[in-house]
């Protein structure tokens, strides 16, 4: 992964909001969750929610897709794996203490 990339990624998810919506999408699995359920779940004002979304989207860590009148929210698993992957190889440097078995796949 690109360093631009990941410096994108990390500063998206160094935000407790959006760290905690994007916990919410990993859970929510491959399938997402619509905007009115987040905001439901989350108790976020709807303009604020959807800065949120957009700074995750921006940074390659969602994906939106619209089914009917809404808009489903999801994580992007092969961001966050390459996320995970690229501070796990340049920052463990292969240490065995940090190197996970399975990283995270989608449910």
């Amino acid at each position: 992964m690109e360093t631009n990339i990941i410096v994108n990624a990390l500063a998206a998810l160094a935000q407790e909001t959006r760290l905690e919506i994007f916990r919410l999408l990993v859970q929510a699995g491959p399938e997402g969750m619509a905007v009115a359920a987040i905001q439901e779940r989350l108790g976020i004002p709807n303009a604020t929610l959807s800065f949120h979304l957009q700074q995750l989207k921006n940074a390659g860590l969602s994906n939106a897709q619209r089914k009917s009148t809404q808009i489903i929210y999801s994580a992007n698993y092969e961001a966050m794996n390459g996320l995970i992957g690229y501070l796990t190889e340049n920052c463990c440097q292969g240490s065995a203490v940090c190197m996970p078995e399975v990283c995270c796949a989608p449910k």
